[in-house]
């Protein structure tokens, strides 16, 4: 029972999530069975039981219930130390005093988590933690880790220098990295993370399976895989598709570009988990090459080795249904004929209406998001959400990808500006909506 990232309580929000056996989120059929279950609901039964304790791993009979209370922060560090380098890392804070991190819980329940894994299992200081004290309210601010809401973590990790920094939402499955002079795209996250895998011991165990991308997801990850020969998959947004993949042995690490990451150690992105692997990350290559390697030198080894992938996201929030529409029909009414044709100087190789057939169970997801790949390998995306009484969201991803090495350095706003152009211009946006600039960029 969770209000997510949001604030909970009888005012604020409150939902159920339902995790299957596999512990990952349901699947459709399961909830549309749930739901046709609802609908004929005639009785519910209750009973009462008194306050229980839940500071103590204990059992307790309240008649013919059983609570079982457990240390969930115990088992999550034994399965983190089963998957990272504990020891390297350590090794690496040692060899390397100089080296500074911060991580923001932002008061969600990450806080004791990380408390017992950065200061208690790796030896930082208790300086290296803020917000982490979990509270009901977030402490008043809006615990996404983005560089919007966490701008408390963003303005220290500057203003004091630190090599690393980082953090993690509400509910604990997102996550942000960054450091003194450099912001890790999300998407540019999990093509790291997969990039160095065999630094992790967890991989080194399981081998690598596959890698999976939401579709909105830039296809740095794509890079990766086609380098290394190894699968990788473009599926709908949403944890579940990935689920399916992990347990038919086919997908080892994933991600999101809306700051999610994660691997088959659980059907659930892990904001922690993400965090620790660039840890390790650093950690192996520091303690490899004998120097501290920064953040910003382990993203440009990647960009020369792989290329770039520039990648902004434009939400423009409360669009009236109907005009939020008129962009969409305007998009699709040429999407089959356009290819081949170019708009200021970038040429559509394709264009359609993404749909994914899931390899695992057969199940269809249609119209999932208007997508134009340019024969640069640039992509732009539309995707709508929410068009009930308070109005739609439209989605606007673009991505654009270089191999030029002079081209690797530039501010991400100057490498997307004219493709930019083209989005705007395809859709016809502001002039069908009135909206000259979107709500939010990412």
């Amino acid at each position: 029972m969770t209000a997510s990232h949001n604030p909970g309580g009888p005012e604020n929000d409150f939902g159920i999530k339902f995790n299957i056996k596999n512990g990952g989120p349901a699947p459709e059929n399961v909830t549309h069975q749930i739901f046709e279950k609802a609908k004929v609901i005639s009785r519910y039964l209750e009973t009462e039981i008194p306050d229980t304790d839940l500071s103590q791993e204990a059992e307790i009979q309240h008649g013919g219930l059983t609570v079982k209370i457990v240390d969930p922060v115990h088992e999550y560090v034994v399965l983190m130390k089963s998957i990272f380098d504990f020891g390297a890392i350590k090794r690496f804070l040692g060899e390397f005093p100089h080296f500074k991190m911060c991580f923001d819980g932002m008061h969600g329940v990450t806080g004791p988590y990380a408390q017992r894994i950065f200061v208690g299992e790796l030896g930082l200081q208790e300086a290296s933690l803020m917000n982490c004290t979990p509270k009901q309210d977030f402490g008043g601010g809006h615990p996404d880790p983005n560089l919007t809401y966490a701008h408390e973590l963003v303005e220290h990790v500057r203003n004091s220098g630190m090599d690393l920094g980082a953090a993690s939402d509400g509910d604990g499955d997102r996550n942000m990295v960054i450091s003194k002079d450099s912001f890790v795209n999300p998407s540019d996250s999990v093509a790291v993370i997969a990039a160095h895998a065999s630094a992790i011991p967890y991989f080194s165990k399981t081998g690598l399976k596959g890698f999976a991308r939401s579709m909105p997801t830039s296809t740095a990850l794509d890079k990766v895989a086609a380098k290394k020969g190894i699968s990788v998959y473009e599926v709908p947004t949403g944890w579940k598709f990935f689920g399916n993949l992990m347990d038919a042995g086919k997908l080892s690490i994933c991600g999101e570009e809306s700051f999610g990451t994660g691997s088959d150690h659980i059907r659930e992105k892990d904001g922690l988990w993400a965090v620790l692997a660039w840890l390790n990350i650093l950690a192996v290559q520091s303690l490899g090459q004998g120097r501290q390697v920064s953040v910003a030198e382990l993203l440009q080894a990647h960009y020369q080795e792989y290329g770039r992938n520039y990648f902004t996201r434009y939400d423009y929030e409360n669009v009236e249904s109907d005009k939020a529409n008129l962009v969409m029909a305007h998009l699709q009414k040429d999407l089959q004929s356009c290819a081949g044709s170019s708009i200021q100087g970038f040429e559509i190789a394709s264009a359609d209406n993404f749909s994914y057939t899931d390899p695992i169970d057969g199940s269809v997801s249609t119209n999932q998001g208007l997508r134009f790949t340019f024969s640069d390998g640039s992509r732009i995306i539309w995707r709508l959400s929410g068009t009930g009484s308070q109005g739609a969201t439209i989605r606007l991803y673009i991505e654009r990808y270089t191999t030029d090495a002079g081209q690797l350095g530039l501010e991400a706003s100057k490498a997307l500006s004219p493709l930019i152009g083209v989005a705007l211009s395809l859709s016809n946006l502001v002039e069908l909506t009135g909206r000259a600039q979107p709500t939010v960029i990412t």
